[in-house]
């Protein structure tokens, strides 16, 4: 299993990333957690023969506004979208053609699915659980190759990003907030917070993603939070976009 990050920054881009996209190449298939901007890059390191899916951990336009995209790329097997109860109609203005490309013009073909629906018909084992934001959201547990990886974003500390990284090869664990920084209304992790996720769950390896745009404006403050991360797991480290990991049986 290969493990790209392509976004790495929450809310909005700056110099140093796009929003969340994460790409996974398995033998069989090509997996993609959310369709932040950097999304527009998965044409450069996606194997298009590959069937691919692409899984929503909810709607806020950091984690949507690649779709704009769709068309540069050419998934020749198909995408599959699949998202929360009711991720159809969270999409149908979206790819309405007054905003973007409709996905009937797209030369591949895509389909919307929820993810109670498909979850029994998918080739491989992924599991979903709802994390604590501002609205509903998904984490996501993949176990492909003889690898797992967890996928943890917009969420606060909870026992079920706990669960989904129990074990896990890698853990990616949003960090929005700065250390010693809180919100209720919008809740998110500090360094700490993940470290502890993953120390807790037991995690082969974490990295930090979902860095809030406005908080985190330089590598340096990124890699200050990792630091305080690793007060909690010694094994954490500041994601970037481009980053790669390679997870064997």
């Amino acid at each position: 299993m290969q493990v790209t990050l392509l976004g790495t920054n929450g809310w909005f881009d700056t110099a140093t990333g796009n929003t969340p996209c994460v790409l996974v190449e398995t033998k069989d298939w090509t997996v993609i957690f959310d369709a932040g901007y950097g999304f527009a890059k998965i044409d450069q390191y996606a194997v298009s023969e590959k069937p691919a899916y692409l899984f929503l951990s909810h709607f806020h336009y950091d984690h949507l506004i690649g779709f704009h995209t769709l068309a540069k790329n050419n998934f020749s097997a198909g995408l599959k979208i699949i998202g929360m109860s009711g991720v159809r109609q969270a999409l149908k203005d979206y790819f309405d053609g007054r905003f973007t490309i409709t996905l009937d013009a797209l030369s591949y073909p895509v389909s919307i699915h929820e993810f109670d629906e498909i979850q029994a018909d998918l080739p491989f084992k992924i599991e979903a659980l709802p994390l604590i934001h501002s609205g509903p959201v998904l984490g996501f547990r993949l176990q492909a190759d003889g690898a797992t990886l967890a996928y943890v974003t917009d969420t606060g500390y909870c026992a079920n990003a706990i669960n989904l990284a129990r074990n896990a090869d890698l853990v990616l664990l949003e960090c929005s907030l700065p250390n010693g920084d809180s919100s209720t209304e919008w809740p998110h992790l500090t360094p700490r917070q993940a470290g502890k996720i993953a120390r807790e769950a037991n995690a082969k390896q974490m990295a930090l993603i979902h860095f809030d745009g406005w908080r985190y404006q330089t590598f340096a403050q990124r890699e200050e939070a990792a630091q305080f991360a690793r007060l909690e797991f010694p094994h954490a480290i500041a994601g970037r976009d481009g980053m790669s990991f390679t997870l064997d049986k």
